[in-house]
């Protein structure tokens, strides 16, 4: 059995991926009944190992590292830096919260904040501009490739 979680599991909050070969099935279903207990677990496919250390344990960083970029525009418009941290945080989590208690997809809850010619559209276009997406994305395989070649056979 391979298991990636990630350290929200200190929370019961981790998101732990699970593998395993078909004959080990007895022992899949015990190691996701042992991970349920600290957050939640998806049975992935082995070849997607790589992919799941990338986007659920090194993705704690990713989603961190926003957390912080957040704080630090609170702080550029005019917050302190424990003020901007905490709304930044709190605003992170219920985002995540919406996402997860709602099973609505991203787009969705962003469309019910974003008015035309408002201030959510004006600041995501930047962003965008910026590379936002295209530097999360980038990120997150760039970490695939390096994990890929950690466990790669000679």
């Amino acid at each position: 059995i391979r298991a990636m979680p990630d350290t929200a599991a200190a929370l019961c909050e981790s998101m732990t991926c699970l593998s395993s070969l078909p004959q080990f099935a007895e022992g899949l279903k015990m190691a996701q009944s042992l991970f349920e207990n600290v957050g939640k677990t998806l049975v992935i496919d082995e070849t997607q190992m790589a992919s799941a250390t990338a986007l659920c344990a090194c993705g704690v960083a990713f989603f961190l590292r926003a957390i912080r970029a957040a704080s630090q525009g609170g702080i550029e418009i005019g917050f302190h830096s424990d003020e901007a941290f905490t709304i930044s945080a709190q605003t992170a989590r219920g985002a995540a919260t919406l996402l997860l208690d709602n099973d609505t997809h991203p787009e969705a809850e962003i469309d019910l904040v974003t008015t035309p010619m408002g201030a959510t559209i004006a600041g995501l276009n930047e962003m965008e501009h910026q590379g936002f997406s295209s530097a999360m994305i980038k990120g997150i395989t760039t970490s695939t490739e390096k994990v890929t070649g950690l466990f790669k056979k000679d």
